[in-house]
C-alpha cells in the first residue's frame, strides 16, 4: 500500500474509511459506480480535493462532486485492488461476496483494459469472524477473484498464491439479463465484437435478484427521517400486539431516523410482558 500510487476500492459503505485513507495517503483513488448502473469508474485526485472534504468525497454524493469519470479507453495502471468480502478462506484466498458478481466484473474489465495483471495484489478488509476454512477451491468458478492479502482488526494475512485469477470477462457465463442491466458492459462487448468481426458468446438466462431500494432523505428507521418531539408515546399512539403502548426514548422503528421521544428500541421496551426472542447471528465454522 505504501508504494502504490493508484488504488481501486469498492464503493460499499464498510470501505468508506479505506477510501478516505487512500486519499489521505496522497494516492489516486479509483471507485466503481455503484452496481455499474450509471457508468464505469470515477477517479478521485487528492490534489484536487480539500483535505477536510476527503471523507465526504468518498460518499456517493462526494464521488459525483469530486470524481472524474473515466471510460474503457483510459490509459491507467492500478497498483492495488481492494474488494469487500462476506467471508474469506486464509488458506487459499477463496472469498465469498454478496453473490451479484460486481467485484468480478470490475476486475475483469480492468484486466481487459490492461490496468491490472496477475501480479496486481488483491486485498480484502474484513472482521476476524469472517475468516472461515470451509470455502473449497474446487467450488470456485473461473471468474471468481481470490485475494492475496487479508486485513482484519487484529492481523494482516498474506495468502499463498494458489488460485488463478480471472483473465477478463467470461462472456459465456454472463447472462443476457445481467448484460442488459449494465450499459458499460454492453459497450465493451460491442467494441470487442467490432474488433473481432464476430459475435461473442452469451451465457444462460437467469432471474436477477431484486436490488435494494434507497429513498433519499429517509432516516435509519426507514420512513420519515427525524421525527418530531413526542409526549412519551409513539407518534401514532398505536398499540403493538401483546405489548401495550410503547413508551421510552430511543431510536424509532416506526418514526425513522433519530426518532422522537417515545420511539421504540427493539428488545428494550419499558413495559413488562413477552419480549421478542433474540436473533441468532451467523458464526463461522470452527
Amino acid at each position: 500500500f505504501q508504494s502504490a500510487k493508484w488504488v481501486k476500492v469498492n464503493p460499499d459503505s464498510p470501505q468508506a474509511e479505506v477510501r478516505a485513507t487512500v486519499l489521505r495517503s496522497g494516492k489516486m483513488l479509483l471507485v466503481p459506480q455503484p452496481r455499474l448502473r450509471t457508468g464505469f469508474f470515477s477517479l478521485l485526485d487528492p490534489q484536487k480535493i480539500p483535505p477536510e472534504k476527503y471523507r465526504y468525497a468518498c460518499t456517493q454524493a462526494g464521488v459525483v462532486e469530486y470524481g472524474q469519470p473515466i471510460d474503457l479507453d483510459a490509459d491507467i495502471k492500478v497498483d492495488m485492488v481492494i474488494i469487500s468480502s462476506v467471508a474469506v478462506n486464509p488458506a487459499n484466498g477463496a472469498r465469498l461476496g454478496k453473490g451479484e458478481g460486481f467485484a468480478e466484473l470490475e476486475y475483469g474489465m480492468l484486466r481487459l483494459m490492461g490496468a491490472i495483471d496477475d501480479d496486481t495484489p488483491v486485498l480484502s478488509c474484513i472482521h476476524d469472524c469472517q475468516l472461515v476454512d470451509d470455502i473449497p477451491a474446487e467450488k470456485l468458478l473461473c471468474h471468481d477473484v481470490p485475494v492475496d492479502i487479508i486485513c482484519t482488526p487484529s492481523q494482516t494475512i498474506r495468502v499463498p498464491r494458489i488460485l488463478p485469477k480471472p483473465k477478463g470477462i467470461y462472456w459465456e457465463k454472463l447472462s443476457p439479463q445481467k448484460l442488459g442491466s449494465i450499459l458499460i458492459l454492453q459497450k465493451l462487448k460491442a467494441k470487442l465484437e467490432r474488433e473481432a468481426g464476430q459475435p461473442l458468446p452469451s451465457g444462460p438466462d437467469e432471474i436477477l435478484p431484486p436490488t435494494a431500494k434507497r429513498d433519499k432523505g429517509k432516516g435509519k428507521g426507514g420512513k420519515s427521517g427525524k421525527g418530531p418531539k413526542g409526549t412519551g408515546k409513539t407518534g401514532n399512539s398505536q398499540e403493538r400486539k401483546g405489548q401495550g403502548k410503547v413508551k421510552g426514548k430511543g431510536r424509532g422503528q416506526d418514526q425513522g431516523g433519530k426518532g422522537s421521544k417515545g420511539d421504540c428500541v427493539e428488545g428494550k421496551n419499558s413495559q413488562t410482558g413477552p419480549r421478542d426472542p433474540p436473533r441468532r447471528r451467523w458464526q463461522p465454522k470452527s
